[in-house]
């Protein structure tokens, strides 16, 4: 009982700080929502930031792209004006991270699925033709595929098929929700066709997380930041390299790059919506349901993103992905009546 109390005692003073901030209080004023996070959401975030601030009264939010993981350090924080109100993510929070917003007071957190998008392999259009899979993916990037050193220069010693060109990929930092899903979706799958190393899994999950998520550092794969419209530059001064990114950025650019075969399936709306496409992930942005009411037009926001994520919604233009109907009706519930994580969902 008494820890109950000491715990309400800590949240009401976090809270009446938040408050204190928000409205003018000594700590500094804060009358805009600010989000963090994954680059891949940003665009959907910023088109819905500026129809919320047309259909409103309220001030433009602030966004950062932090990528996925930076955001999610900044948003478990703490509660209060000088923590971000939303962090976006192009893949789950982790156990991990809820842990860390828990211990810092951020106890009540609302996890709503905006979309899908797919992590799109791409060229530019000027590219020789190539079709690739996991397993062609993997050990090009890998730092030890299958648990030997990665010693391949060109695209034709992983298969004599392929192109004898050098292997040349820009893609996400290790602080990027779509480099998370790219080892989960894309290396990990192709690391597995090895009945060795998937046995790994069981015996030494350490060496297997390694061998199967661990990317080279030799420069055949360069980390580009969290951003990915600089990956659609390189692709177009460098038609012989790929690119890694999610599939809004190919479709927003498809007049210079195109996306690449992955087991024989584009990078399409239809084919990530159905799940065909092997890179296809969900997306999703998580609100402190402490920061509602106390930040101004909070839930306004997460009303206004949830109404365009529809398949007719603004954001399809821009290239987000619906998700199926029960997602979105589900979604809709969730920003209404904004139930909070408990974390045994989590990985």
């Amino acid at each position: 009982m008494l820890k109950k109390i000491v715990l309400l005692a800590a949240s009401t003073l976090a809270l009446t700080a938040c408050q204190d901030q928000a409205s003018g209080g000594q700590g500094g004023s804060r009358n805009e929502i600010r989000i963090v996070g994954s680059s891949t959401v940003f665009p959907f975030a910023k088109a819905v930031a500026e129809k919320y601030s047309v259909n409103s009264a309220n001030t433009s939010p602030i966004l950062e792209s932090t990528g996925t993981g930076g955001g999610m350090k900044l948003f478990c924080a703490g509660i209060g004006a000088n923590t971000p109100d939303i962090v976006n993510a192009s893949r789950r929070m982790k156990k991990s991270e809820f842990e860390m917003c828990k211990t810092n007071g951020v106890t009540d957190i609302v996890e709503i699925q905006i979309g899908i998008d797919g992590i799109a392999v791409a060229q530019s259009i000027k590219g020789p033709a190539i079709n690739l899979t996991p397993k062609h993916i993997y050990r090009a990037i890998a730092e030890r595929p299958f648990g030997k050193e990665n010693k391949t220069e060109n695209w034709s010693d992983i298969d004599p098929s392929l192109p004898n060109i050098a292997i040349n990929i820009y893609g996400p930092p290790s602080t990027s929700g779509t480099r998370d899903a790219l080892t989960e979706l894309i290396m990990e799958v192709g690391c597995k066709t090895d009945p060795e190393t998937k046995a790994l899994k069981d015996k030494n999950k350490d060496e297997y997380e390694s061998i199967c998520h661990d990317i080279r550092t030799d420069g055949a794969y360069v980390d580009t930041g969290e951003n990915d419209n600089l990956i659609v530059q390189k692709l177009k001064a460098n038609p012989n390299s790929l690119g890694i990114f999610g599939y809004s950025f190919l479709e927003e650019n498809s007049n210079s790059v195109r996306g690449i075969a992955v087991s024989g399936v584009q990078p399409t709306y239809d084919a990530i919506a159905s799940g065909e496409y092997p890179g296809a992930r969900p997306l999703y942005i998580y609100a402190k349901k402490q920061h509602v009411g106390v930040i101004p037009g909070l839930q306004d926001y997460l009303t206004e993103f949830a109404s365009a994520g529809g398949n007719d919604g603004y954001l399809a233009k821009a290239g987000l992905i619906a998700s199926p109907e029960n997602i979105r009706t589900r979604t809709t519930e969730v920003v209404k009546n904004l139930p909070t994580l408990s974390g045994t969902e989590l990985k």
